[in-house]
């Protein structure tokens, strides 16, 4: 079992920058994809983004492309993702969670795929 650990998350205007950072232990991390979703007030949550075990694929949701970056340090044993150009419509919770399957050739945007769930970081846009 793989433990998570999110952090980076606050308070920022709209057009601002954030990048939340997810430090994993447990298990051996370069061998596993990664994934960040995300929950608001309300709503499901939802997938935001994802990558690969290598590093060499990505997957995001369509309302973050352009936007946000998630990138992966395996000898940090930490995913990243860079939030740019920030709406309030990126308020939320923010989690991260690694993949069930080693090294999976697929990057889900299923939650049922993903394990291993971090606490979420608060992050909270303002106009």
């Amino acid at each position: 079992q793989v433990q998570l650990v999110e952090s980076g998350g606050g308070l920022v205007q709209a057009g601002g920058s954030l990048r939340l950072s997810c430090a994993a232990s447990g298990r051996t991390f370069s061998n596993y994809g990664m994934g960040w979703f995300r929950q608001a007030p309300g709503k499901e949550r939802e997938f935001v983004a994802g990558i690969s075990w290598s590093g060499g694929t990505t997957r995001y949701a369509d309302s973050v492309k352009g936007r946000f970056a998630i990138s992966r340090d395996n000898a940090k044993n930490t995913v990243y993702l860079q939030m740019n150009s920030l709406i309030p419509e990126d308020t939320a919770v923010y989690y991260c969670a690694a993949d069930r399957v080693y090294r999976s050739l697929v990057v889900s945007y299923r939650s049922t795929y993903y394990e291993s769930w971090g606490q979420g970081t608060q992050v909270t846009v303002s106009s």
